[in-house]
């Protein structure tokens, strides 16, 4: 991906704690920098989706054997009797 150049200008404190961040994650400042404007324009969650939905779909026979497959009965209920336990779901 081609990259453009971009400066800005922050004070001393905002330049500090980017460094100091950028450090402690083992990456560049550009890099982090460039990671919460990704995170803060949405396409960090957008890529925890997928990857949430990838994951679901691996795994739905494992939940789906713990749970059971009823997804429109919208409250908990005790895998040992069937029946609704009090104070969860829908009110």
């Amino acid at each position: 991906m081609a990259k453009t150049q971009l400066n800005v200008r922050v004070d001393e404190g905002t330049a500090r704690a980017a460094r100091e961040r950028a450090l402690a994650r083992g990456m560049s400042v550009n890099r982090y920098i460039e990671e919460l404007v990704r995170q803060d324009t949405g396409e960090a969650g957008h890529t925890f989706v997928e990857a949430a939905a990838d994951f679901m779909k691996q795994y739905e026979s494992v939940f789906a054997e713990e749970f059971g497959t009823d997804r429109g009965a919208g409250r908990a209920t005790d895998r040992a009797t069937g029946r609704g336990v009090a104070g969860e779901g829908r009110s």
